[in-house]
């Protein structure tokens, strides 16, 4: 597996025509134009999110002998409950609900070179669970029942770009998990297509530059979890160019050597590798499923299903009117949060090359268990009132650091299409010089350019982990 990795991967090395459409920049007009055409988008259509109580949800129904939560097609997804069992952490054995969507989706992005940049086929999407509705999404975000026309709705615009042949060149493609703690298993199919044909245009879509976009992702709530995820599986080169003017210099510099193979880093590829594989093998995550209605620790009333002191999660139904999907009504379980989640990157200068301290994170519903995670990612109000030694390691020093560390810091949505008002703080901080080398069981020091390899392959890093990597490119 090392040797593979080293060696080949499935998408191409570094492009630099992603890097140059990265600098695209120049004219803040474009991004002020952009950010007005979003706004135009929500308001040209009808929108609206109700909840409602479980007997109000149409063609979903509890399994009258398992008490999950399930669509009458059969198809979209179900709440199940879960049971895990691990040696990692406080807690040996905990029930939740779990959602089971086993369908591969498309997360896609159409890209087009005019007048010798790169642009990305960007559409304005309303997701039932976003907190401010519409936010930028790839130019495809479909499950394989929408694309089958499941739900008996329209086509999924721009399809075709992926799915027949000679319509463009594939340049990344690669699957990628989602949120292991709420997801069972989920895995979409990032993948950036390049065409040469003139694109049908539609009020809905626009083309954008990386740049461009990457200015969005520095606001709140402007970019969603999808496009994230596919911006992080870019394989963008070392910028060659002088960096643009401002602070931070030194941080820019050494990310921009973190880019570069040639660069040194901390550890060989072939040590992360086997470091991550034996964690994976020494530590014990062992799941079952189990009825929804037998999980414990949990409560189920006619609108909600919560744990029983109030943490983590509830599950809810909503009924959603939007006029800019491909039904226009429908009705759908939703998994609410429980507070504003953390997800935070603590990155060094060593040596001059920036590197990035991630965790080896076990998670019930990640496919081998583990995956590599943000130094930090929680959601601290699940830990007021507990003992110190409940706390995730770093969360004192991620919460508590002077601003003039922060690099990044951005509260983006997570996935809208099932999760309602789940957002989480997105912060790269950089440590001081006499921070401290020496990794804790479970952390390891990355360059940029290693994580750029790893993300070549499925089930390295998770979903909050290439939102940070996203939000790092924005940063050079």
């Amino acid at each position: 597996m090392a040797r593979d990795l080293l060696s080949a991967g499935h998408s191409p090395g570094p492009d630099a025509r992603f890097t140059e459409s990265a600098a695209a920049t120049e004219d803040r007009a474009s991004v002020k134009a952009a950010l007005n055409w979003l706004t135009a988008r929500r308001d040209a259509h009808t929108f609206e999110v109700t909840r409602v109580p479980f007997d109000e949800l149409q063609e979903w129904s509890f399994a009258a002998d398992t008490g999950d939560l399930v669509h009458r097609s059969g198809k979209f997804f179900t709440v199940q409950g879960h049971r895990v069992h691990s040696d990692y952490g406080k807690v040996p054995q905990w029930d939740q609900p779990i959602i089971n969507q086993p369908e591969i989706g498309m997360l896609g992005f159409v890209v087009k070179e005019t007048d010798g940049v790169l642009r990305c086929l960007m559409q304005a999407k309303m997701e039932p669970g976003n907190v401010n509705v519409v936010q930028l999404s790839p130019t495809v975000q479909a499950t394989r029942s929408n694309q089958k026309r499941v739900h008996r709705g329209s086509s999924v615009r721009y399809l075709e770009y992926f799915t027949e042949p000679g319509r463009s060149d594939v340049l990344v493609d690669v699957l990628q998990s989602e949120q292991g703690s709420w997801f069972l298993g989920k895995r979409n199919r990032n993948i950036v297509v390049e065409t040469t044909e003139d694109v049908p245009p539609h009020d809905d879509y626009r083309w954008m530059t990386i740049g461009e976009i990457q200015e969005l992702l520095r606001m709140d709530n402007m970019v969603n979890m999808d496009a994230r995820t596919v911006l992080s599986c870019v394989p963008f080169a070392r910028p060659t160019g002088a960096p643009a003017p401002g602070p931070h210099g030194d941080f820019r510099a050494a990310l921009r050597r973190s880019l570069a193979p040639e660069e040194g880093a901390l550890h060989p590829a072939r040590a992360v590798l086997s470091w991550f594989t034996d964690t994976t093998a020494r530590h014990e995550l062992r799941t079952e499923r189990v009825p929804l209605n037998r999980i414990e620790g949990w409560n189920r009333t006619a609108d909600a299903i919560s744990h029983a002191e109030g943490r983590h999660f509830s599950i809810i139904g909503a009924r959603v009117t939007a006029g800019s999907r491909e039904v226009l009504n429908w009705t759908q379980p939703l998994l609410a949060p429980h507070g504003l989640g953390l997800a935070a990157l603590l990155v060094k200068n060593i040596d001059g090359v920036l590197h990035v301290l991630l965790h080896a994170r076990p998670e019930g519903g990640h496919l081998h268990g583990i995956e590599l995670a943000p130094t930090v990612q929680c959601t601290p109000d699940n830990y007021r009132g507990l003992p110190d030694g409940h706390r995730p390691r770093f969360l004192d020093q991620v919460t508590g650091v002077p601003q003039e560390r922060v690099r990044f810091d951005a509260v983006q949505s997570e996935e809208g299409g099932r999760f309602h008002h789940a957002e989480c703080r997105y912060t790269v901080i950089e440590v001081e010089d006499d921070f401290p080398i020496h990794e804790p069981e479970g952390y390891r020091w990355l360059t940029m350019h290693q994580v750029t390899r790893l993300l070549r392959h499925s089930h390295y890093l998770n979903v909050q982990a290439r939102s940070l990597v996203a939000c790092l490119h924005s940063l050079w």
